[in-house]
């Protein structure tokens, strides 16, 4: 049985988990039943990031509404050299 997704568990660790576990079906070194329940802990787990991601969208956009209550998006600078994403 895939382990329960434990919400107090920060974006970072759900994140790291979830590329380990894509690494391991990656490898084919799993057993079917192994592949399914990791496969099910990945679905929570991606579900989990993607709230994540969704409220932490709405904090920005609150945060850049503007007093007229329109609301002023931009895009961040990514600085130079970084290379994620």
């Amino acid at each position: 049985m895939a382990k329960k997704v434990n919400l107090k568990i920060d974006f970072e660790k759900s994140m790291e988990e979830l590329e380990k576990i894509v690494g391991d079906l990656e490898s084919g070194t799993l057993t079917l039943d192994q592949s399914i329940e990791a496969f099910e802990r990945g679905i929570e787990l991606s579900k989990l990031c993607q709230k994540r991601l969704e409220a932490a969208e709405e904090r920005v956009k609150k945060l850049l509404e503007k007093t007229n209550g329109e609301i002023g998006l931009e895009l961040f600078e990514e600085e130079e050299g970084n290379t994620n994403g």
